[in-house]
């Protein structure tokens, strides 16, 4: 035992409601030695984040219950420890990374705040001294000019930058053990390199070890010593994972190995009708200082970017966080200032007001990055899909709603018979369906989709993939998909922009970027998507 970190074993949970009793995870055992990566490895709700909840006792669940098991760390039992020992050992010596940055951080306070209490807390450093550490991990997590970041929201991050100061906060004090929930989920393939090859210093500097749960099989070949395959909350097969990777037993463990997205697009039809374009399309933001709040300069989020999205086609849309991605398709979507001719389905539209472009939403809809926090968990399933028709003040009675939102949920592959549940009874790949359904209601042209598929296990990503490709053939819909995942990319996108800084570096038939990239840029992306490996120094952005 005095070489085992963390011992798990026969660990159960289970969950109570209306008198049933639901096992979430059954007689789990695992362990992991000092300076080793042990990865939980499944599909969502297979039981891999309830199960690193428990170990700190986190679960958020009152009706949450260990009805057998052990967790014992440095030979202490935690599932026994009072809250007092739990707080000396949470933050400090087993650190989490949360997969949720968005509902992880506080949104009141500052990301100096909030680095700042954690070494308050545990180390007893402020002032100056907490400053220069908190730049100092910003800086090693990637996030550029972190000096000027220090008095930033959470709301003024990108969803890459938030997920960053995710890890920034849980690398502060040097834990022991670091629980990583699916930690990169949120960046793009470059970064999430340089991450990966952070936590893998830190673990040789410091003899650091690390649970990481994650979708990602690339992840896991490269990071894991040892690998545990959950499905329905039992670990169904578990070893070193360069045997489990060679010479996978389970029949679930070969599904996991081959699932990703698969296909590619049909070739680009540069005689298809053009339903949205730009030409030098800009979207500055004003930096302003002083007490006057002038402004002192601006932030080039997006500097000058042609696009074109024809009906029946997807052009993607590909680079890293902060590269002005999300930017572009918010300004297309005149949901955002921006500098330029926009012209959809041969109307210029970029300066058309709040109320002229009321009547052209209805034909431009948006499908958000994180299913889980794009829908309402107050409303129904029924009320989520039919809120569009209502807006747009479409006078249908309810019996004819109920019936567009059940030819919407068929479309996407979902129970319309489910439409009176609500979104928490789903898992994150039927919300995401959800999402799109919601979009169709509306019968659209045009369909923004921003990282649609990040959040999703590769089984379910290649699910909606294919789901997309199927919608866009039989309604002949133009998609702008807004991606870091190349192979997600290759699979939808007829043509494809990657953007850097605001700026196109790159752009062209997808499969001629992908086999022939012209910058050093676009093949750093490509290497670090296909291989995982680290981009070549200078090439991208730390």
């Amino acid at each position: 035992m005095s070489d085992k970190l963390l011992a798990v074993k026969d660990l159960s949970v289970a969950f109570s409601q209306g008198g049933r009793t639901t096992l979430a995870v059954d007689r789990l055992s695992f362990d992991i030695a000092k300076g080793e990566t042990l990865a939980l490895v499944g599909e969502s709700g297979s039981g891999k984040s309830v199960s690193a909840l428990s170990i700190l006792k986190l679960l958020p669940y009152p009706s949450a219950s260990h009805p057998s098991g052990s967790v014992r760390f440095m030979g202490e039992e935690l599932l026994d420890a009072d809250e007092r020992d739990l707080r000396r050992v949470r933050g400090n010596d087993i650190t989490m990374v949360f997969q949720e940055p968005m509902t992880s951080l506080n949104p009141l306070h500052t990301v100096e705040r909030q680095i700042g209490e954690i070494l308050e807390v545990h180390q007893n450093i402020k002032g100056d001294a907490a400053r220069t550490r908190i730049v100092d991990l910003l800086g090693k997590v990637g996030i550029r000019d972190p000096e000027t970041r220090l008095l930033d929201y959470p709301h003024q991050l990108s969803g890459g930058q938030r997920q960053r100061v995710m890890i920034a906060m849980a690398l502060a004090n040097n834990p022991d053990l670091l629980i990583a929930d699916e930690p990169t989920t949120a960046l793009d393939v470059t970064v999430q390199a340089q991450i990966l090859k952070l936590l893998k210093d830190l673990q040789a500097e410091f003899g650091m070890a690390m649970l990481l749960i994650t979708h990602d099989l690339g992840i896991v070949r490269r990071m894991a010593d040892k690998v545990v395959v959950m499905q329905r909350g039992k670990a169904v097969e578990s070893g070193d994972a360069k045997e489990v990777f060679a010479n996978p037993q389970h029949a679930y463990t070969r599904m996991l190995l081959t699932a990703e997205p698969k296909g590619a697009p049909p070739p680009s039809d540069p005689s298809a009708p053009t339903v949205l374009e730009t030409r030098g399309l800009k979207v500055w933001f004003p930096i302003k200082r002083g007490f006057f709040r002038k402004t002192v300069g601006h932030i080039k989020a997006v500097d000058g970017v042609d696009a074109t999205v024809r009906s029946g086609q997807t052009l993607g849309v590909v680079g890293e966080s902060g590269s002005g991605k999300t930017t572009l398709g918010l300004a297309l979507l005149r949901l955002i200032r921006s500098e330029g001719p926009i012209v959809y389905m041969g109307r210029n539209i970029d300066g058309y007001n709040t109320a002229m472009m009321r009547p052209l939403r209805k034909e431009m809809q948006i499908v958000f990055q994180d299913p889980f926090g794009s829908l309402s968990p107050r409303l129904s399933i029924q009320q989520i899909v039919e809120e569009g028709l209502t807006v747009q003040g479409r006078n249908l009675g309810y019996d004819q709603r109920r019936e567009i939102v059940a030819r919407a949920l068929t479309e996407v592959g979902l129970d319309p018979s489910t439409m009176d549940r609500y979104p928490h009874e789903f898992s994150g790949g039927q919300r995401q369906r959800i999402a799109i359904a919601r979009a169709l209601a509306l019968e659209p042209k045009f369909i923004m989709l921003d990282e649609p598929t990040s959040a999703l296990d590769m089984s379910v990503q290649a699910q909606i993939v294919d789901l997309l490709r199927e919608l866009q053939h039989k309604h002949g819909l133009a998609y702008l998909f807004i991606s870091h995942d190349l192979k997600v990319v290759r699979a939808l996108a007829n043509e494809v922009i990657v953007m850097r800084n605001g700026v196109t570096v790159e752009a062209g038939p997808t499969a001629e970027v992908f086999s022939n990239p012209k910058t050093d840029y676009t093949r750093a992306l490509i290497a670090a998507a296909l291989n995982l490996k680290a981009a070549p120094e200078g090439v991208v952005n730390q």
